[in-house]
């Protein structure tokens, strides 16, 4: 069976017998038509099942309405947190949100990019693919004079709105509560060093433990993508070494998961032998056993600040956009994978 033609504007007008102009002002309830017509408009659009075309809508009046947003992926508490608050602000304000995923894949990250900008979208939040490093993409957004708002994970070097946590105070904070639990040899696995919010909780992590005199290893500071197969992998690498560490902060908490499974089958005694603190305080973390030490991230409020840093720059006739950072205390929540 063919692909059944979709209702035209045209068609509405040629079963009412008036112009598509009518039909249009019909549709958008202009004054200037009859109640009599716009009720036999919305009538004849029904029966025909008509859908309004968007984006000829976005085209001729510039204006769509709609916001695009970026994430690595929506399996995840703190994306679909953000997420949830984008919406809620945006959806008040008259705005809809489209929302795409790049499964920390480059390629996917500028497919996406190239149909948000297709759609016409007014705007674009954003947190980026780990592969990410090429701008370029990012820079054509700006040049189009489209508002872009970055979130977590982002580059100072775009000049554009950023929010997310101090990475780099998180970092400290997780090392000084292991030392306050006596820990003197502590691992890190952390994400990829060229992504900048991991940069710098690596960097928050080797200044603590330069601060406490302790042991900084090459052996005890790994890079992983931080999926639970990597924090699985990473915890028998450091289980393996000849001098263990007797404490783990990884950078997030699905490697931190995989990580509690290869101890737990190893019947390592958590916190006893080996402390644990993950970060992104995802749900799982105080459903599992032990319960996982992790960061809070503070999900809603950033997500409800991107959106309403988008609103700021919809209001304005001309979009210019430089480097405005707002960032966030992040909270470690202490559960029993540390606290001794």
């Amino acid at each position: 069976m063919g692909n059944k033609k979709k209702a035209t504007i045209k068609d509405i007008a040629n079963v009412l017998n008036i112009s598509p102009a009518a039909v249009s002002k019909a549709l958008h309830n202009d004054s200037r038509i009859s109640e009599k017509t716009k009720k036999a408009v919305r009538q004849v659009a029904k029966n025909l099942n008509y859908q309004p075309n968007h984006l000829a809508s976005a085209l001729r009046l510039g204006k769509s309405n709609l916001v695009g947003v970026i994430v690595p992926r929506t399996n995840s508490n703190f994306f679909s947190s953000v997420i949830q608050n984008i919406e809620e602000v945006l959806n008040k304000e008259g705005y809809n949100i489209i929302i795409t995923q790049s499964n920390e894949s480059y390629k996917k990250e500028c497919d996406n990019i190239d149909t948000l900008l297709f759609t016409q979208v007014d705007g674009i939040i954003a947190s980026m693919a780990n592969e990410t490093v090429d701008l370029d993409y990012y820079e054509k957004v700006k040049s189009k004079g489209i508002p872009l708002i970055l979130f977590d994970r982002g580059e100072n070097d775009l000049n554009v709105d950023y929010i997310g946590i101090n990475d780099y105070d998180s970092s400290h904070m997780i090392i000084e509560h292991l030392v306050n639990q006596g820990c003197k040899r502590i691992a890190h696995i952390g994400g990829f060093k060229r992504t900048r919010i991991y940069n710098n909780r690596i960097k928050g992590y080797t200044d603590a433990i330069k601060k406490h005199n302790l042991p900084l290893d090459d052996e005890l500071l790994i890079e992983s993508s931080l999926t639970i197969k990597d924090g699985r992998n990473k915890m028998l690498q450091l289980l393996n070494l000849n001098k263990r560490p007797d404490a783990v902060y990884v950078a997030g908490d699905y490697a931190a998961l995989g990580a509690l499974q290869v101890l737990n089958e190893n019947n390592i005694k958590i916190p006893e032998d080996i402390a644990l603190v993950g970060f992104g305080d995802e749900p799982f973390t105080a459903m599992v056993t032990p319960t996982i030490s992790s960061i809070n991230q503070h999900s809603a409020e950033i997500g409800r600040l991107a959106a309403l840093t988008f609103l700021e720059h919809a209001k304005k006739d001309v979009i210019t956009q430089s480097l405005n950072k707002k960032i966030l205390d992040a909270e470690l929540i202490v559960r029993d994978s540390s606290g001794k």
